[in-house]
């Protein structure tokens, strides 16, 4: 497929930023300079990105309400106007066809927003769900951009260029009108970093003019514009799944520990049936948080083995401070998962994996193996979320 480009494309290249191909085959800055420089800053100051790579779909109708509920695993008859909530959707086998967080406006005008990867094929499944159901369903994507901001001094930045709405009281997962230099958008206390943030949806035709706008009003601030190296790194460090490799169709929620958003009380939704046979009968491998040693991270899909024989003293170290000592080679069993994702956490100085592993080793504490450049690296289950396990950052009153 053809690449694709945001709205903001040419502000991004005007910045110098490393442009590579991603969800959705678009074209996304992986880096403006330092990926690290651009986490730590967002983990301390305010950071930026274009996350217009997300599907906005809008639904509309008498019957708008009941497709939606029909659609997600979480409820969502009980949310107020103004009040977003995060789901899963499944197919009728309990495959996840995407996680979205859904938005109110009334009882019969919704806002669903998509991953980046099925935006199309999400959009489609809303709207062929929704024949017969007097409902209207658009795909709005190319209309809206997205630049999110986040941080711990984010609220104190939007508070200084905010117009209609009161930034302070803005709870997390709600939404409101605004205005930032004339540009009306939506304003959301959400995002995916772990931290104090919004996100923006503003006009497409706005959109380079917002993005320069906050650049320039946000330096007092700290502000700074992150690409996606520093996107996977913060969202790492909060084990937030992301559709491809993390979570997809081959994949239920009670695998990706996402259940706790599914609502069974509710009478009727699509995988109803299949989900309840997967909580009766268990699931045979779990997505965990694994420790690594050493620096160097895996590579996507890279083996993840049980460990076998310990060999004492059989491995000569050829370099540092104990070079010509010896260490134990610890040699793999079973191969029992498959890495998703791994990366250095920079806040933890710790280097971290996201991984898919048999539930006999998915406990916290559990010894395995990871497959690192070739070589077997030893490597610890880990509680997740590695960092800030409940929340405070990103639920930061004012």
């Amino acid at each position: 497929m053809a690449e694709r480009r945001t709205p903001l494309y040419e502000n991004h290249i005007r910045m110098g930023a490393q442009m590579v191909k991603g969800g959705g085959d678009y074209l996304f800055p992986l880096s403006y300079a330092s990926p690290v420089e651009e986490h730590v800053n967002t983990r301390t100051n305010v950071g930026m990105q274009d996350l217009s790579t997300m599907g906005e779909v809008d639904v509309k109708g008498p019957g708008a309400e009941r497709l939606i509920n029909m659609l997600l695993v979480n409820e969502v008859r009980d949310l107020l106007p103004g009040q977003a909530r995060y789901s899963t959707m499944c197919r009728d086998d309990g495959g996840v066809v995407d996680d979205i967080t859904v938005y109110k406006f009334n009882d019969e005008h919704f806002m669903v927003v998509t991953s980046s990867g099925p935006r199309k094929k999400t959009a489609r499944w809303i709207a062929d769900h929704a024949i017969g159901t007097s409902t209207y369903v658009t795909d709005i994507s190319a209309a809206v951009a997205l630049p999110v901001v986040q941080g711990p001094r984010s609220r104190d930045f939007l508070k200084s260029v905010t117009q209609g709405a009161d930034v302070d009281a803005l709870k997390f997962f709600r939404f409101a009108p605004a205005t930032i230099n004339e540009t009306e958008l939506l304003i959301s206390r959400s995002g995916y970093t772990g931290e104090l943030g919004y996100e923006l949806y503003a006009p497409a035709e706005e959109a380079g003019a917002l993005w320069e706008f906050l650049l320039a009003r946000g330096r007092e601030f700290g502000l700074k514009p992150y690409g996606v190296a520093a996107m996977q790194s913060l969202r790492l460090e909060k084990a937030f799944p992301l559709y491809g490799n993390d979570i997809n169709e081959d994949y239920t929620p009670f695998h990706v520990g996402l259940d706790r958003w599914i609502r069974f009380d509710k009478r009727d939704f699509i995988g109803r049936e299949a989900l309840l046979r997967v909580q009766e009968q268990g699931i045979a491998e779990r997505w965990v948080g694994l420790t690594l040693q050493g620096e160097l991270p895996a590579v996507a899909n890279a083996k993840v083995w049980s460990i076998g024989a310990v060999t004492p003293n059989e491995e000569k170290i050829l370099s540092g401070p104990e070079a010509g000592t010896s260490k134990d080679r610890i040699l793999p069993a079973d191969e029992i998962g498959h890495v998703t994702f791994s990366e250095r956490g920079h806040t933890l100085g710790k280097t971290l994996a996201l991984a898919y592993v048999r539930t006999s080793h998915a406990w916290p504490g559990s010894r395995v193996l990871v497959e690192v450049k070739g070589k077997p690296v030893p490597a610890i289950v880990t509680p997740t979320p590695f960092f800030d396990p409940q929340g405070a950052r990103l639920r930061a009153k004012a």
